[in-house]
């Protein structure tokens, strides 16, 4: 590992280079902004990423002639950019990022990632984020590293040692954090009807947002619960403390939280650090259906944007307009259907903000079927909990239809009598 400037370390990007960026909040800002700098001799340098936090300078208009994204998850910092045709958007399912590049797929020339400073062994870890970098790191012809003392020391597959870093910029900056706003009584309802489902001794995958997080709040009189899910967030953190998250039930890692990346506030950063209970996994193995089903009562809680009354479940576009991505969504649905007891649940609000219904008759032309109405179990709102398992399209419907927004029902009904009769 050579130390170096930021304006040295990035002169390893060269026109027509793929170069991967870190992930989520462990985007390395300080090479983000010295690889913008020299948009006025770069052309065509294709970033590929995940979803990360704060700006994304190099996908702005005015060097759209020197980068393009091509992200497997479109965050708010490049859906611009995707709507304006600037950007590009990789469908795939999040534990199969990593063989995009162990396959040579997607051959990456150069890796831009963030990690704590080397022990005395001289490994660094990767931190809050260990996801798909971990193989963009084994198999980039350059690795460049911000080295940040603010980056927790996190362990698993996290740790990278020097000799696998070929150049290093020392830069020490906060991680930025996720401070989730205060639940409201729908959230709160989600969450609850939510944790009705979850067992004593299950293992939880959930994603982020306000319905895990009234989810998580729900739980706290459940008993000795596990987390295996691709995110961890801060309220994970207050069910260890309060005894309720022990994973001793978990067959996978028991006694331990599996997670491929973190996103929440400088508290959960601090419990991770140099924490053995956490354990920050390659996300082609945290993602697995076959490693997750194993798991006991695995119950996988995941968003929609809307849902028809047959059960599709869109989740990354609202009609043609991308949103966000595939994720590992389908992972867990699917292993949660095949876990011994498991749960696999879609949780939303039964509208948006603006009073629309997110249970339709039909997806919005050009949606995005994420998961499909045969992978989908549970459906939760505020109004309720729809079991789907088993049912018929029209009993399907019914049951969605009795979760709906009461404003929207008697309109969905009607919707689903002309499409599937009525006893």
């Amino acid at each position: 590992m050579r130390i170096v400037s930021a304006s040295e370390a990035v002169q390893a990007i060269q026109s027509g280079h793929r170069v991967f960026i870190h992930s989520v909040a462990a985007a390395p800002r300080r090479l983000i902004e010295a690889m913008t700098a020299r948009a006025g001799e770069l052309r065509v340098v294709e970033i590929v990423q995940l979803h990360t936090e704060g700006e994304a300078p190099y996908a702005a208009p005015e060097v759209s002639r020197s980068f393009r994204v091509n992200a497997v998850f479109v965050g708010p910092n490049l859906r611009q950019a995707v709507q304006e045709g600037r950007a590009d958007y990789l469908p795939v399912f999040l534990s199969e990022v990593p063989k995009l590049f162990r396959s040579g797929l997607l051959p990456l020339d150069v890796a831009l990632i963030q990690v704590s400073p080397p022990d005395r062994h001289g490994f660094c870890s990767l931190g809050v984020s260990v996801d798909a970098t971990r193989a963009a790191v084994q198999t980039a012809r350059t690795v460049v590293a911000q080295v940040n003392r603010r980056m927790p020391r996190t362990h698993g597959d996290a740790l990278i040692h020097v000799d696998d870093i070929d150049l290093a910029v020392e830069h020490d900056e906060p991680l930025p954090e996720l401070h989730s706003p205060p639940l409201n009584e729908v959230d709160r309802a989600v969450g609850r009807h939510c944790a009705e489902l979850v067992e004593d001794g299950a293992t939880l995958q959930l994603g982020i947002g306000t319905i895990p997080d009234a989810t998580l709040a729900a739980l706290a009189g459940h008993h000795r619960l596990g987390i295996h899910t691709e995110m961890l967030s801060d309220g994970v953190v207050d069910l260890v403390e309060k005894g309720v998250v022990t994973g001793e039930e978990k067959r996978v890692h028991p006694g331990k939280i599996v997670a491929g990346f973190a996103l929440g506030s400088r508290k959960l950063y601090d419990f991770m650090d140099d924490n053995p209970l956490v354990q920050m996994l390659d996300i082609a193995y945290v993602n697995d259906p076959e490693v997750i089903r194993r798991n006991p009562r695995v119950t996988a809680i995941n968003s929609a944007l809307e849902v028809d009354i047959t059960g599709q479940v869109c989740a990354d576009s609202i009609g043609e307009r991308l949103y966000s991505g595939v994720g590992g969504q389908m992972d867990f649905i699917r292993a949660a259907a095949l876990s011994d007891g498991g749960k696999p649940i879609i949780a939303m609000p039964s509208t948006t903000s603006g009073g629309v219904s997110r249970i339709v008759s039909q997806l919005k032309p050009g949606a995005g079927v994420v998961t499909t109405r045969a992978h989908v179990h549970f459906v939760v709102t505020e109004h309720g909990i729809a079991d789907l398992f088993g049912k018929n399209l029209r009993q399907r419907s019914e049951a969605l239809i009795a979760v709906a927004s009461p404003r929207h029902r008697d309109a969905l009904a009607a919707e689903a009598r002309r499409r599937f009769g009525s006893w």
